[in-house]
This record gives C-alpha cells, structure tokens and sequence, in this order.
C-alpha cells in the first residue's frame, strides 16, 4: 500500500465540502460474494443470457433455479466487511453525503449506511410482475417454485435489474445529482466498464470532483479519471485509511 497516497486521500477527505461514495463488486468479495466479470466470475460459469428479463419472463420456473442456486447461495451468508464498515463510519462522521452502488447485496445498510442509492436494484427484495407488490425475500418462498405473490398469484421477481431492463429511474436522477453536489468521490471495487453505472464517475470529473479510487489492480478509470490510486483489498485500504483520519480510535502502541 503506498503511505504517501494514502495520506494524500486522507487530507482530501478532511478539506472535502461533500463526499460521495461508488462501489462495485470487488467491496463484497472479501465478504464471500463473486464478482460477476473475470477470473472465477458469476459469468465465467453461467450463461448472461439466462439472466435477461425475456428468459425470466417465459421460463420462470428455469430462471428461479438458476436466481436461487448463484444468489442467495452467497447473499444469505455474506457479512459487511472492513470496507462497508469504513464507509459507514464516514457518514457517522458527517463526511459521506450517501453511496452509489452497482451491488444488490444490501450489505452497505447492514454496515450502518442509511442513504445508499441501488444503481441496480436489491436481491433481499422481491416484486410481483402482475400487481407490483414489493416484499422482503424469505427462504419460505422456496417451498413452491417460482415464488407467487400472495395477493394477486403473480410470479414474484427479485427486485434487481436483469439484462433487458431499464436502471430505475430514481436511482439514475439521484446518481446525477451527486455528480454535481459532491467534490470527493471514493470509487472502490469497479472495474469502470458496466455502463450506464461507470458514466457516474466520469460525469463528476466532469463536473470538477476529485476522484479517489481504492481497487486490487488498475481499472477503466485509473489512468482516465483518477487524480489518487489506493492500490489493494478494500476492507485493507479502507481500514487503514479511517485509522489515518480517526487516529483516535487506534490503540497505542506498547514500547
């Protein structure tokens, strides 16, 4: 990890008006879930084609099978880690305005976040495709394949964006204020080339902002947009940056 990057991007948070945060599936990783894209990757063994809407639509029962065994064989499981933690503790602090996710774990509000905005929708809600009913998932829905609405019978969805399906439009409008409102962006676990999600990033360089990129290996944005590259695992670089901003909160060292 380079120290002189890292103290770099510490004094930027501590002068930053507005701080917003844009994370990817490489912040769940160490949290147990696979990133969709690359090495060992959901779509390095699964069809993407078996996860676009008209698919889900007219082989329902098929699409379930596939939705239960890939996502909530990890979701289920996976805990917040130092990452979430460290982002969460940014906004206790007052300085992260709110967080910009592609990931549909829900793993951010389980941290402490309270203002995340779902680029791609939630896989712990459902959304019944005849009567739009919103529901939380529960293993008892599997008893009968696919899942049914209660009220209306309809088959129930989870409430994430397959491929074939508009970003909601309130999560677009969100994400594009904030590119206009905050001046520090931290941008971790991305490779930068799910579009119209990695537009975000550029807009708001765009728009002036500072972009800090936390990521395992360089991605679409580093040599575009990036102004400082923390380089290594999230949960490692974010821990260790919160302990440069909040050194109360280290433990002193023993002589």
């Amino acid at each position: 990890m380079n120290t002189k990057n890292l103290e770099a991007a510490a004094d930027i948070i501590r002068t930053a008006r507005r701080v917003a945060g844009f994370t990817g599936a490489g912040i769940s990783v160490e949290s147990g879930i696979p990133p969709f894209r690359g090495e060992g990757g959901i779509w390095s063994k699964y069809d993407p084609s078996l996860f676009d809407i008209h698919y889900f639509q007219t082989q329902p029962e098929k699409a379930w099978e596939l939705i239960k065994e890939i996502f909530y064989s990890y979701f289920g499981k996976a805990e917040p880690n130092g990452a979430h933690i460290a982002l969460a503790r940014l906004e206790v602090e007052g300085k992260l305005s709110c967080i910009i996710t592609q990931n549909i774990d829900s793993l951010h509000q389980e941290a402490g976040n309270t203002d995340v905005v779902e680029f791609h929708g939630n896989s712990r809600r459902l959304v019944c495709l005849k009567c739009s009913t919103k529901l939380l998932f529960t293993e008892a829905l599997f008893d009968n394949m696919p899942p049914r609405c209660e009220e209306c019978s309809g088959i129930l969805k989870p409430d994430f964006i397959f491929f074939g399906e508009a970003i909601p439009v309130l999560a677009q409008e969100r994400a594009l204020t904030e590119t206009r409102l905050a001046d520090v962006w931290i941008v971790i676990g991305t490779t930068g080339t799910v579009f119209p999600a990695a537009s975000i990033p550029i807009m708001a360089k765009q728009n002036g902002s500072t972009i800090i990129e936390v990521n395992a290996r360089p991605s679409a944005f580093t040599d575009d947009i990036t102004d400082i590259f923390l380089e290594g695992k999230a949960a490692g670089v974010m821990t260790a940056l919160i302990e440069l901003l909040y050194p109360e909160d280290t433990p002193a060292q023993e002589e």
